[in-house]
């Protein structure tokens, strides 16, 4: 059991959601505003994707990552920014017997250095690399990760002084962090999420759960999530499991069934979840010094 864990908010995400859910942060000031509303209940890091203001669309336009970042560094709140890397690796095969040339709707490949030009230009004290290349969902979509793109990735990240977190959806990304680490690609103290029951990845049970946190690097500090209607009782895995826990609208929209949720209302239950089994959340200043992390603004 961890009893001083702290909580991850991701705030709005790149999926099909703003269509489901009318309070979803879509433009630069929504998801500013829900990153300090999910500070304001106890979250000591945001997580961030942006989206397109016109469509509600997932984005990587740095001019949008800039106004988010720019809103919660002038409101004064102290949060840790976590902005996602994950954007620009995204393959869609054409269907069936015709899988070139690739679908234009969805397809969005760029080199790794250029995925990261939003980090590079707002240097937050977190950015994602997700580590592994996958299938993601249904469909045709492959969500695509190689390993020169990781360790492209990870030099670049490591040259800036940014601490990457790194999204593991499954047993095999586990052995790539451990590959990048011994390679002298990743500073301690290292962070990894576990993103768990996202199809086709890690499953939500515990027992898998369990197996890969067994598989942990040593030294390494983590979290672990599920997603839909699992992510609450999720809370309560991951401290178990001695990790820290993320919660927010990239992943469950409800708090309850047939209950829309906001940010704040998740970070308020796993709050409670938390201080009900006993633990102590983390502040922002506390996860600064156990993370080492550059604080460079305020």
């Amino acid at each position: 059991m961890n009893f001083e864990p702290f909580i991850t908010c991701a705030v709005t995400g790149s999926g099909e959601t703003a269509d489901k859910h009318p309070g979803l942060p879509i433009t630069p000031a929504q998801i500013a505003a829900a990153a300090i509303e999910a500070a304001d209940a106890g979250a000591a890091i945001a997580h961030i994707h942006v989206r397109d203001p016109a469509t509600g669309k997932g984005s990587r336009d740095p001019a949008l990552y800039r106004e988010v970042v720019e809103r919660i560094r002038d409101s004064g709140r102290d949060v840790i920014i976590n902005l996602t890397a994950g954007m620009g690796g995204d393959i869609v095969f054409g269907p069936g017997e015709t899988p070139l040339p690739l679908n234009p709707e969805g397809t969005d490949m760029v080199g790794p250095i250029e995925r990261l030009v939003h980090v590079t230009e707002l240097l937050p004290e977190i950015c994602t690399i997700d580590c592994g290349t996958m299938n993601f969902a249904a469909g045709d979509y492959v969500m695509t990760n190689t390993p020169g793109m990781l360790r492209a990735m990870a030099a670049h990240v490591q040259s800036l002084g940014v601490r990457p977190e790194l999204e593991v959806f499954d047993t095999g990304h586990l052995v790539f962090v451990k590959q990048l680490i011994r390679e002298g690609l990743l500073d301690d103290p290292v962070m990894i999420q576990l993103c768990m029951g996202i199809p086709y990845g890690a499953p939500d049970d515990p027992l898998t759960t369990m197996a890969m946190v067994h598989q942990m690097p040593a030294g390494a500090v983590f979290s672990g999530f599920s997603i839909g209607r699992y992510q609450l009782p999720y809370v309560a895995m991951a401290a178990l499991a001695g990790g820290n826990v993320r919660v927010g609208l990239e992943d469950n929209l409800y708090l309850g069934r047939g209950q829309l949720a906001s940010n704040g209302d998740l970070v308020t239950r796993a709050k409670i979840i938390l201080e009900g089994m006993g633990a102590r959340l983390l502040g922002p200043a506390e996860v600064r010094k156990k993370l080492q992390l550059t604080k460079r603004w305020g």
